[in-house]
This record gives C-alpha cells, structure tokens and sequence, in this order.
C-alpha cells in the first residue's frame, strides 16, 4: 500500500491551461483596443479643460493685481518667457506684469509666467487684440478678446475664454465661427 493510498489523500491538478491563458490575454487585448480612441479623446478634452482653466486664473490674477495695487496690469502671450510677443497665438505660454508706463513690456520681470501647452492644443487669440490689459477699476479697456483652445489636427470639440470690457470673463464652448478658425488652423 503507498502512502497516498493509506493517507486517504486525493491529489488533483490546479491551474489553468496555457491555451486558456492565451484566450484570457486575446479578450485583454481586443478590450484595449476598443476603449484606446475613448481614453484618447478623453485625455485631450481634459488638456483642453485644464488649460482653460489655466487661462481663466491667469486672467483674474491679473484683474486682481490691477485691483489692489491700483496699476494697470497686462497679461500677453510670449514666445520665451520674459518678453510679450506680438502674435495671437498663446500656446507657448503668457505673461503678467504690472504696466504703469503702456509700454506693453515687462520692465522689472513678470509676476508670473504661465507655462503654456506648445504642441499640445492651439490657443489662438482676438485679430486686432495682442493682450489683456486690466484698469486699476478692474475694467479690461479695449475691445473685448476671446481666446479658442482648440486640439491641434482636430476642431473636434473648441473651448472659448471671453474677456468684456467691463472686466468680466467667461468660458464657454466655441460657437460654429470659431470652431471653423480653429479648423483652419489645423
């Protein structure tokens, strides 16, 4: 008699089989590549909100910075960081500084930088509307400017940030105009 036999033990195989492990991968692999493109959208569309977002705080920082030091203040885009540039593009990034003098240059550095999302998205400005420049009232003199977010390669879905001359700023989604210049852009 073996020692099974006299144990009462039963021994029975546990586990799976390589061909059910292969099946297990294939189903794995045919979910992610129906959720992909979702995923994908997804994420654009949440860089799309975060830079709004973005724009949104730079712009009432600056509206606030007017505010209380009783100066007028700019917000611009910026190709490098420390100098306005003169395009309508503000992907690269933008600028704010206190601009007692209208000279529409940082003079002493800028408050803050914001980083931008060069590559990411396109965020195209006003014609006719290079910066955001804030009274000590809190008024944004000029005409009003609107800034479009748009995916680059795609004018799938187009976010807005609008600035009134009374100072007041706004997001929206864009309207069929301007989805229309960012597909050009595309």
């Amino acid at each position: 008699m073996t020692l099974r036999q006299h144990v009462g033990f039963r021994f029975t195989q546990q586990g799976t089989t390589l061909i059910e492990q292969i099946m297990v991968l294939v189903i794995i692999g045919i979910l992610i590549g129906v959720a992909a493109p979702s995923l994908g959208k997804l994420v654009i569309r949440n860089q799309q909100q975060i830079a709004q977002s973005d724009l949104i705080s730079a712009l009432q920082h600056a509206r606030e910075t007017a505010l209380t030091s009783g100066k007028r203040a700019l917000l611009c885009p910026t190709r490098d960081g420390s100098h306005c540039s003169d395009d309508l593009h503000w992907e690269n990034g933008w600028l704010l500084f206190q601009d007692p003098d209208s000279a529409n240059q940082p003079e002493h550095g800028p408050l803050y930088v914001g980083r931008g999302y060069g590559g990411k998205l396109a965020i195209l400005g006003t014609e006719g509307r290079r910066f955001v420049r804030f009274l000590p009232d809190g008024s944004a003199s000029g005409s009003n400017i609107t800034l479009l977010l748009c995916q680059k390669g795609s004018a799938d879905r187009v976010l807005s940030v609008m600035v009134s001359n009374s100072g007041r700023i706004r997001s929206a989604p864009a309207d069929a105009r301007q989805t229309a210049n960012c597909a050009q852009l595309n």
